[in-house]
């Protein structure tokens, strides 16, 4: 009867000599750094090494993507360390002259990762946004719940924002990070946006234009349009090009867990470069905006999604054990799509109507990742703060109008905010170095506002069945009482 549980009680025990191995290798080498036992630093290597092959034992046994991506940037940031050279391309002492090309370096791998998430975008927004706004029989019915929903997402997206600011304002974990010597850090422009150069960037002109320069707002914007459009199609017409899309969904999502497999990689060359080109001091401020991020995904929970559920007579303990294992398949995986069939069978086992589950997780999927919006603003002036640039609490609330609007187009997908984090501080005339610092730590990032967006999900569905008055009035389907226990 033991036989079943020897692979996860050995896999068990390597995590457990991993996370000894990494230990004592941290200890030895701050030991050494504070001369309390001298060591050499072909000895510290070594010791690091080791640890890192015990790591990458685990993550091979593992089978995870998470479990890459962590080694990953073990292996990157060591690399990094020891072999700047390599790791940059060239002498890092040595700053490359004035129009000399930049040689073949880790970037072109994390550049490469970034350019591949950017082709998922477009496509998988205009699929989700269309099938599930067109896809409904009763607009009516969509509609109302439609309306409520969005009045709560708006409302949740915005406190997150504004927690986010907030955060990096008080830890300011972006002040003193220095761009890389051989790095043209381009000069920074003040150009004047006024008010309806803002609301007319949000539609687009040419769909194709849009998709090609990566405005994903008007992506969106146009997507909601064309939903609307084809659900006033008659049946017989829109049913065609709803499978064609769904089907371009499905691929979509595919088509990400092709480019994830390549996400070890990118996260370990950018890591790899940010500590060749800068050392592991470099590490001390992102180690500081990982903090900000994980206190104020707390601070969210406890001070704007508990109130709520109190506020919603949400009943705690049965919603707290309801969202365990969404949560912590997000956690793990990095993405909430992973989460979403057992998050929507735990909230209808908790009482909320299949109808309301099936049309307001999904939608709060694209409208209302609370903790992907929070980490946006965060990140945002992250970057402002990284180059320099001051900002003042008008530009800081221009920067928060902006992410509220184009955050609704994130999908969820690891990684994406990457891209609508680029498009904002390319808005603002920001440099994009600081961007890919912020990779290298991104996948840690990632798990954390990814449990927050299911968090978050979960609670919109029960919020607006007690809205409609629905909640607890329909009793779970059978099948879904049988996969989803509802003791007490």
């Amino acid at each position: 009867m033991s036989q079943p549980n020897q692979p996860s009680s050995s896999l068990k025990n390597l995590l457990l000599a991993t996370l000894a191995a990494i230990t004592l290798a941290a200890i030895v080498t701050v030991v050494a750094d504070f001369g309390i036992v001298p060591l050499s630093a072909g000895t510290l290597m070594t010791v690091r090494w080791i640890a890192l092959g015990i790591a990458t034992a685990y993550a091979i046994r593992k089978r995870s993507l998470t479990a890459w991506i962590i080694v990953s940037m073990l292996i990157g940031a060591e690399f990094g360390h020891d072999f700047p050279r390599l790791a940059i391309g060239h002498d890092p002492n040595l700053p490359l002259a004035k129009g000399e090309p930049d040689p073949l370096s880790a970037k072109l791998l994390s550049a490469l990762f970034l350019r591949l998430i950017k082709t998922i975008i477009a496509p998988l927004i205009f699929s989700t946004l269309v099938v599930g706004i067109a896809g409904h029989s009763d607009l009516k019915q969509v509609g109302r719940m439609g309306i409520k929903a969005l009045i709560y997402f708006e409302i949740v997206t915005t406190l997150a924002l504004f927690i986010g600011v907030g955060a990096i304002n008080f830890s300011k974990a972006g002040v003193g990070v220095q761009p890389p010597a051989n790095m043209q850090v381009e000069q920074i422009a003040t150009a004047k946006q006024s008010a309806s150069d803002v609301i007319l960037h949000i539609f687009p002109e040419n769909i194709a234009k849009s998709v090609a320069e990566g405005q994903v707002l008007q992506v969106v914007v146009f997507s909601i349009i064309f939903g609307a459009a084809l659900a006033l199609m008659p049946e017989k017409r829109k049913r065609p090009l709803l499978s064609v899309l769904e089907s371009l969904s499905e691929t979509m999502f595919k088509f990400t867990n092709i480019v994830m497999l390549f996400a070890p990689i990118g996260v370990g060359a950018a890591i790899a470069y940010t500590v060749g080109a800068m050392g592991l001091g470099i590490l001390k401020n992102l180690f500081v905006l990982l903090a900000t991020l994980y206190v104020a995904l707390i601070f969210m929970i406890v001070f704007v999604f508990l109130p709520i559920a109190f506020l919603a007579r949400v009943p705690i303990k049965r919603f707290a054990r309801a969202v365990a294992e969404p949560f912590s398949i997000a956690f793990a995986t990095a993405t909430s799509e992973a989460a979403l069939p057992r998050a929507m069978e735990n909230m209808e086992a908790l009482g909320v109507p299949r109808h309301v589950v099936a049309f307001v997780m999904p939608t709060g999927y694209s409208f209302n990742l609370d903790g992907s919006t929070l980490y946006l603003a965060l990140a945002s002036i992250f970057v402002a703060q990284a180059a320099g640039v001051p900002l003042s609490f008008g530009q800081q609330l221009l920067m928060v109008f902006t992410l509220m609007v184009t955050s609704k187009g994130v999908a969820a997908i690891p990684r994406a905010s990457l891209v609508i984090l680029m498009g904002t501080v390319d808005s603002f005339h920001l440099p994009a170095w600081p961007v890919f610092l912020i990779l290298g730590i991104d996948a840690l990032m990632d798990m954390a506002r990814t449990s927050v967006n299911v968090i978050g999900n979960c609670l919109a569905t029960v919020v607006i069945a007690r809205w409609e008055g629905e909640f607890g009035k329909e009793q779970p389907s059978p099948v879904v009482l049988e996969a989803v226990p509802t003791h007490d």
